[in-house]
């Protein structure tokens, strides 16, 4: 398929960016409709509506590992990935979607994937869950959640920053140096086990190596060579919206220098503690707000959807060839429950763009009444569209035909 940019090197190449709301949504206004003039969105979603047309809507997708525990944490570790989460404190959950790509598609980039945050990791335990869970979506391995970066400055750096650190190479050459020495007293079985592991330091020797090299990536000229935006501040902003709207910036720079293809952006916790003065919000912490559908909760909900459309506005301002950033993006913004009521039995799901035209948008899929409704079919079609082809992912053994 030529719209693969992974497969087709003179195309542009297909981004997935995943924003993550904690908490859910307003019970009465997350909807949207199919009308003869076009997608009806609610009130949630009222910041979308100039992207009606290259939106598409989700209703019905859960993960059954979720309703388990029936609290934040036990619903937001295993979101991106489908897996049992350990309880009684216990860190194991599963390798998430964002990450799997890393580890393969996103090879071909400077930076794998990028991984931000708008507010710090909380290491508690709630209700014999690791409040680690209701921190992170992305997970590099089971045990391992993906370090959340909550400094705009820190994130660019890792975007732009040519310099290598003098220790970084002197770390890799006595690790090798070590390595070569035990090869020789260790059997062909171990031998063969170091072996992996060296290439896995060499991995990251080669990358060292090509950090911060301009140029063309398999063909594609990035529409931007060089950041188009100022480095960002020292520490974290007071604003959260500023904060945003930074984190925002970067995940557009970051496809549109093609520095990265992957993105997560966590706007806040699951049982999340931001609150939201410059909204004139500031009585109630975002998780007690969650428990009541008042018209300051709508207002914070269509707040970090204005999140999300402002990185479509953005992307679909980017012209690539006869397509725009937007139409080469799959853009999901999801929440790890429907409501604050802990509903988990489907999950609020909305995707913004075509996916490299591969993605038929405007519309609403409705899998409420079907049995195999895991939302993992959602994740195996997205690698689709990114030439990752798998026959399996967390629960699911099959992709939604319909994305």
């Amino acid at each position: 398929d030529e719209t693969r940019g992974s497969e087709k090197g003179s195309q542009p190449p297909v981004r997935l960016a995943v924003l993550f709301a904690g908490n859910g949504f307003h019970a009465r206004e997350w909807w949207a409709k199919e009308t003869p003039g076009g997608l009806e969105l609610g009130q949630v979603l009222a910041p979308l509506n100039d992207f009606r047309d290259k939106t598409l809507f989700i209703r019905g997708l859960y993960n059954e590992q979720a309703l388990k525990g029936n609290i934040h944490s036990s619903q937001t570790g295993n979101l991106l990935s489908g897996a049992p989460l350990a309880a009684g404190g216990e860190i194991h959950s599963g390798t998430s979607v964002d990450q799997l790509l890393a580890q393969t598609y996103g090879r071909t980039t400077k930076v794998p994937s990028l991984v931000l945050g708008c507010e710090a990791a909380n290491p508690s335990v709630h209700k014999n869950y690791s409040m680690i869970y209701s921190s992170h979506i992305s997970w590099s391995s089971p045990t391992t959640p993906t370090p959340l970066e909550l400094y705009p400055s820190l994130a660019f750096d890792r975007l732009f920053k040519d310099e290598v650190q003098r220790g970084d190479k002197s770390v890799l050459d006595a690790v090798l140096s070590d390595a070569r020495q035990i090869r020789r007293s260790i059997s062909t079985a171990d031998q063969r086990k170091l072996d992996e592991y060296l290439d896995s330091v060499r991995d990251v020797e080669q990358r060292i190596e090509n950090a911060g090299k301009l140029g063309e990536l398999q063909g594609w000229r990035p529409t931007l060579d060089k950041p188009n935006m100022p480095r960002p501040p020292e520490g974290i902003p007071q604003n959260i919206a500023e904060h945003m709207r930074l984190m925002c910036d970067i995940m557009v720079l970051g496809f549109q220098t093609d520095t990265t293809r992957i993105c997560t952006l966590k706007l806040n916790n699951d049982h999340s503690s931001l609150r939201f003065p410059h909204l004139n919000v500031d009585y109630m912490i975002h998780h007690l707000l969650s428990h009541s559908d008042t018209p300051d909760w709508l207002k914070v909900n269509q707040f970090f959807v204005e999140q999300v459309a402002y990185i479509a506005r953005r992307l679909d301002a980017i012209q690539e060839g006869e397509r725009t950033a937007l139409d080469n993006t799959m853009l999901m913004f999801c929440s790890s429950m429907m409501s604050g009521s802990h509903d988990a039995t489907q999950l609020p799901v909305v995707m913004v763009g075509r996916g490299g035209g591969q993605i038929k948008t405007g519309k609403v899929l409705d899998y409420r009444e079907q049995s195999n409704r895991q939302m993992c079919r959602l994740y195996l079609s997205m690698m689709n569209k990114m030439g990752v082809n798998l026959d399996k992912f967390g629960d699911a053994t099959e992709a939604l035909p319909e994305v």
